[in-house]
């Protein structure tokens, strides 16, 4: 028996692998299928099982490819509902894969379909569980994203989970493996540990959703401090729900090398948004007129999904000489299938064109510091936690991920300053701001961090009325 974790750092997912006695068995897979069919092939094992622990909300899984590429079956617990053939598991089915047996625990309250799926050896000793997003190391799932579509409120959910881990989870010996749909930085939970693999004992002792002394303060301290859910989520649920377009013709598409003048007609014809990929360090001194920057050395896939409102939108694409190919799977993976190419090129191929660019007014942090006065308007776009710990003196917290919210507010006239915690964020949301013709801000390179830095007074305690409300 062989069970590897398939981790993908930038969407803070894990995927795995698990191979006994010349048979397969893939739980939540990506939506690229090519790593697990290498897998399979070096392997020289079978896929037998696609297991699924839930709709995902926060990618496109790539289960439909995975299944017709290998005639596997794919798996969902109780109570799912795809537009697509598939095995719905009963709560305790037992599936054998190899030597080993895995059995469907039905554990609702991230969803009303949620399964944990528990791992046995040859000899039917429990040996772990994969708790999709029922189960977090540090945390468990956030039981507000499938109230529409249960008809429950999210305490009823949280309701169900809480009975889910007490009966389902909690039984379970000490030493049982927990492998997690999840890890720190994913939406789908607030407060997970950096680990991506514990014992189930270690848990029972850390984890606070796990020590609370009763249902009621079980659902109060889960709802407590949950933000709005990305955008995107919804929409990746129906994908999932309903099935996709092949993973292999979206990347052609993407793929598609434009011209400069291609990829200006196209613009002009579809009404396409011009996503720059590029780090932000490059981005500022040069790029399309109304392009977005979301770098992709970053949370790039999730900001994505928070900031674009549509996973149909149209998107034209600018990067770094041969991250073309990472940029246009990283979007399908979380659903972002409306690719209709990228500058051949890249913005090299624009400028050597002749074609109009464009620039970000970014300063320095000692500029900043030479330019700031208690009159000054300083938008710190990191989140209320980053806020609350220390920010500039007056500084109003506009967190990014609430920007459609916030620029309804801002004067044009008034010059203001907009930093993060080290750029990446500031830069996403000046591009957003300039797109929308707000020019008169200046955007402070380094962020908080070398902010800090300087004699720019600074606050450590939280000033409600400067903060934005969620």
């Amino acid at each position: 028996m062989n069970i590897e974790q398939i981790y993908t750092g930038c969407l803070a997912q894990g995927a795995y692998y698990i191979t006994s006695n010349g048979e397969a068995a893939i739980i939540d897979p990506l939506r690229e299928t090519q790593p697990y069919m290498d897998r399979l092939t070096k392997d020289n094992v079978k896929l037998k099982y696609i297991f699924e622990t839930h709709f995902h909300a926060d990618f496109v899984s790539g289960h439909l490819d995975l299944s017709k590429q290998t005639g596997a079956s794919i798996v969902y617990g109780p109570n799912a509902n795809p537009e697509f053939d598939c095995i719905i598991a009963k709560d305790d089915q037992v599936f054998q894969v190899g030597e080993i047996s895995i059995v469907a625990l039905h554990t609702p309250g991230h969803t009303m379909e949620s399964t944990t799926y528990l791992l046995k050896d040859a000899s039917g000793k429990d040996i772990a569980i994969f708790s999709g997003d029922t189960l977090f190391l540090g945390d468990v799932g956030r039981p507000d994203l499938a109230q529409k579509a249960a008809n429950l409120t999210q305490e009823e959910l949280a309701g169900h989970l809480y009975d889910s881990l007490m009966n389902k989870i909690m039984p379970l010996s000490d030493d049982v493996t927990v492998y997690p749909a999840h890890g720190a930085g994913s939406a789908c939970g607030k407060n997970m540990m950096k680990e991506t693999v514990d014992t189930l004992g270690n848990q029972k002792k850390m984890n606070y959703a796990l020590n609370q002394p009763n249902k009621e303060a079980f659902v109060a301290a889960v709802l407590d401090g949950l933000t709005p859910p990305p955008a995107y989520f919804g929409m990746n649920v129906a994908m999932n729900k309903k099935g996709i377009a092949s993973f292999d013709d979206v990347k052609n598409n993407g793929m598609r090398a434009l011209s400069p003048s291609e990829f200006e007609a196209a613009a002009e014809a579809t009404g396409a948004l011009i996503l720059d990929t590029r780090p932000s360090t490059e981005f500022w001194k040069g790029f399309v007129p109304q392009s977005i920057n979301i770098g992709l050395n970053g949370d790039f896939a999730p900001w994505v999904g928070a900031l674009i409102a549509n996973v149909n939108q149209p998107l034209l694409l600018i990067t770094t000489a041969g991250q073309e190919e990472e940029t246009v799977t990283r979007l399908a993976r979380v659903g972002f299938d409306n690719q209709l190419g990228h500058l051949k090129g890249g913005f090299d191929a624009w400028v050597n064109d002749g074609k109009e660019v464009d620039m970000i007014n970014r300063i320095t942090p000692q500029e900043f510091a030479e330019q700031f006065s208690k009159d000054a308007k300083v938008i710190d776009v990191r989140k209320e936690t980053e806020y609350a710990a220390e920010h500039v003196d007056e500084a109003y917290n506009r967190p990014l991920n609430l920007i459609n919210e916030w620029t309804k507010d801002i004067n044009p006239d008034e010059h203001f300053f907009i930093h993060c915690a080290g750029g990446y964020r500031s830069m996403i949301a000046a591009s957003i701001l300039q797109a929308r013709g707000f020019r008169n801000f200046s955007e402070v390179e380094g962020g908080f961090k070398a902010i800090a830095e300087t004699n720019v007074p600074k606050t450590d305690f939280v000033c409600q009325s400067k903060m934005m409300k969620a």
